[in-house]
């Protein structure tokens, strides 16, 4: 009895198939532009809490923009990507022209507090409707943009509670910003903006590449020997 058509010796499969998921430590520094990007955006933001400190606002708002656009431009000259670089000038930018209008050093991390609020009411709403943003974005960074989680009850739980654990620590940390902003303390408020920044991100990244991993690989069927028909 003959067999249906085999594929040809030498034909290469679907990469996309092939090709395993990056390591823990990978997708990390993918998202955070590596250890240089995780310091160089935090740069800027030190360097106006420390020139606020010591003088005054304006200095502070120059200070910081001119250092952030340094080190776009030292990106850009050793073609390095720019992206986290650009992204962060741009919150920069906004905050300081909050500030520069209003003369109040604190408003400065006024956008970065209603940015934290708006994702983690949005992260908490779309684990409420079965939607997990944090499945989605596994979709897009990790999974080469398939969804096939959709269809498996165990990682649509598994993404649900990220995605609850991703917002209610969002919020918590925002709040604590947000206490400070109401309270006037502008120097604890950047000390905070630093501190609760990408230590609390790592560690939410890290956890939820672990779970999913393990969920998948425990998800995984295990081959089975065919007996022969007698």
């Amino acid at each position: 009895m003959t067999t249906g058509p085999q594929p040809a010796a030498g034909v290469d499969t679907d990469p996309a198939e092939e090709a395993p998921l990056p390591s823990i430590a990978e997708q990390v520094s993918e998202q955070l532009g590596g250890w240089r990007g995780m310091v160089e955006s935090s740069i800027p933001v030190l360097v106006f809490v420390l020139v606020n400190v010591l003088a005054e606002l304006r200095p502070a708002l120059i200070s910081s923009l001119a250092v952030a656009l340094a080190i776009a431009a030292i990106r850009l000259v050793q073609r390095r990507p720019i992206r986290h670089a650009v992204n962060g000038l741009f919150g920069l930018g906004v905050g300081a022209f909050i500030a520069y209008r209003s003369g109040d050093s604190k408003d400065f991390y006024l956008p970065g507090i209603l940015y934290g609020i708006a994702v983690g009411v949005a992260l908490l709403v779309s684990a409420a409707v079965r939607q997990p943003l944090v499945g989605w974005v596994w979709s897009v960074f990790a999974a080469g943009g398939k969804s096939e989680w959709r269809h498996d009850p165990r990682l649509v739980r598994t993404f649900v509670w990220l995605t609850v654990l991703w917002g209610v620590v969002w919020l918590a940390k925002v709040g604590v910003q947000a206490a400070l902003y109401l309270a006037d303390q502008d120097t604890a408020l950047g000390v905070a903006r630093l501190a609760l920044g990408y230590p609390p991100y790592l560690l939410l990244l890290a956890i939820t590449v672990w779970t999913v991993r393990r969920v998948t690989r425990d998800a995984s069927p295990v081959p089975t020997t065919a007996t022969s028909a007698s």
